[in-house]
């Protein structure tokens, strides 16, 4: 709506500015909504590589790994293929005593199969000597009364031979106390008579 003199009225004015106004925000909103998804694909963006980047650490890390196992590969073959060298060469200087080995290993084979023979023979001897045990043991479990009767017999036997040596010995000093006082007795008597001659030689001198 214009006046007279073609200028813009104010309400008009006012529509105008409004209309601007509803077109800018939304331009700002489109604007604004872009830039939401720009920030959410860079942030997804960000992630990826992130991750792609720790993948590569992981990656290069295991690289390394890799080349030092190699590395511990190569070494241990080298050292394996020396080891088989000297090996080889202890073979060949082993291959004589090896040799001798072999041939002391038939000669104590066949003594080893001797001796088992032997040991076989002793076994069958033990057995026939543990048969020949249990019948003794048996016999002489069935026979144990009359051993024990002739021991009681036999310890018997020794006290009666005991108990006449000790009586004989009683009967013995009993006899040489006898004598010893019939001797005495003697004795006296004899000095009684020579006393009683004395007397009467004494006797005779007197008259």
């Amino acid at each position: 709506m214009t006046d007279e003199a073609g200028t813009v009225s104010p309400d008009l004015r006012i529509r105008q500015l409004e209309e601007d106004l509803l077109k800018e925000k939304d331009r700002l909103d489109k604007l604004y909504t872009g830039y939401m998804e720009l920030q959410k694909e860079a942030e997804e963006k960000t992630a990826v590589i992130e991750v792609l980047e720790k993948e590569a650490i992981d990656k290069e890390i295991e690289l390394e790994g890799l080349d030092s196992l190699l590395s511990g590969k190569d070494s241990r073959i080298r050292g394996l293929e020396l080891d088989g060298a000297k090996s080889g060469k202890r073979v060949e200087h082993l291959e004589p005593e090896l040799e001798k080995m072999e041939e002391m290993y038939t000669r104590e084979s066949a003594r080893l199969g001797r001796v088992f023979e032997v040991a076989e023979d002793l076994d069958e001897a033990l057995r026939v000597a543990k048969a020949e045990l249990s019948t003794r043991d048996d016999w002489y479990v069935q026979h144990m009364q009359v051993f024990e009767d002739l021991n009681e017999a036999i310890k018997t036997r020794y006290d009666m031979i005991d108990s006449a040596i000790e009586a004989i010995r009683e009967q013995e000093l009993k006899q040489a106390t006898f004598r010893e006082r019939m001797d005495e007795a003697l004795e006296a008597a004899a000095e009684s008579e020579e006393e009683a001659d004395d007397d009467d030689d004494d006797d005779a001198d007197d008259e």
